[in-house]
């Protein structure tokens, strides 16, 4: 028995104006559209490489399954970017291959539709067309997804498919309440209608789940990871892709995004913070019977923030 799945990469080619424009001056970043274009580009390029390591790793992990059960499934995974419109196909083509060597075959397509939303459903049907299995999604702008969310949420919905006996959803969100992984099986009962299109303020996180709660789908919850939109975003990604870079030289299964990496040190980009001058009053949080004085009491305030 064979069974093949895909990961697909929903991208915008790198085209000055066209992608990152909140990182911008204009939009109050700190670039110009074509920087805010390298970045995007670069970071293009490691996913894509991230995907393929992804890959290897879900083969290796098949190799050990069909070593413990003959019986079990040969499963083979591949890699699809998917762009719009349909004549940017090649033009993301000829962006990918400006890196050679890829060890595996990409697949370009284009996806189409009034919404955001419909243009996730036809990518996710056009595959799933071909024969695919699972789907997990992930976007070109999260050059520090760990390679173990790939692999684990495969790893889910075959769990779900094939012990559990209904499919599955999985997914990792971001730091928007929105997501930087959906994966979900060919059978799962479930659509992006109304995720990311929508008009009551609801987020795209909260979507999906109102879905599979009223439907008892079962999910899988991977651990929050950060898409870099605005230009804050960007200084969290280099700070985590620097501390990647040095704990890789002692720990196993880390993917490096060392394009993202190599622009950032060439034109001399670090992340700051303004100087820290509150101090941590720990006379606080002493033992009362150590300083023989009484903690005093904190009023409580009426706070302001996102949540309504």
């Amino acid at each position: 028995m064979e069974k093949k799945y895909a990961i697909l990469i929903f991208s915008k080619p790198p085209i000055p104006g066209l992608v990152k424009t909140r990182l911008t001056r204009e939009r109050g970043g700190a670039f110009t559209p074509e920087q805010a274009a390298q970045f995007f580009k670069r970071s293009l390029w490691d996913v894509t490489e991230l995907a393929m390591w992804c890959m290897d790793d879900l083969d290796a992990l098949n190799r050990q399954e069909l070593e413990a059960n003959p019986g079990a499934p040969k499963r083979s995974y591949d890699l699809f970017i998917s762009t719009t419109p349909a004549k940017n196909v090649e033009l993301m083509r000829e962006t990918i291959e400006q890196v050679p060597g890829w060890p595996r075959e990409i697949h370009y397509m284009s996806d189409r539709g009034a919404t955001f939303d419909d243009h996730f459903d036809m990518a996710f049907q056009e595959i799933f067309d071909q024969g695919y299995e699972a789907i997990v999604s992930i976007g070109a702008d999260i050059p520090t997804l760990p390679r173990a969310h790939v692999t684990q949420a495969f790893q889910w919905l075959q769990y779900y498919s094939e012990v559990v006996g209904t499919p599955g959803f999985v997914c990792a969100p971001c730091q928007e309440c929105g997501t930087s992984l959906v994966g979900f099986s060919f059978d799962t009962p479930i659509d992006h209608q109304g995720i990311y299109y929508n008009m009551d303020g609801r987020p795209a996180l909260d979507g999906y789940y109102e879905k599979l709660t009223a439907k008892e789908i079962p999910s899988a919850y991977l651990a929050p990871v950060a898409d870099v939109d605005e230009i804050e975003d960007l200084a969290h990604c280099l700070s985590c892709a620097r501390a990647l870079r040095e704990s890789a030289k002692f720990q196993t299964g880390i993917y490096v995004p060392r394009r993202i990496l190599d622009w950032a040190d060439a034109i001399g980009l670090r992340p700051v913070a303004p100087p820290n001058t509150n101090h941590d009053p720990r006379q606080y949080f002493d033992d009362d019977e150590a300083t023989g004085e009484e903690s005093p009491a904190f009023p409580v305030e009426e706070t302001e923030g996102h949540i309504k």
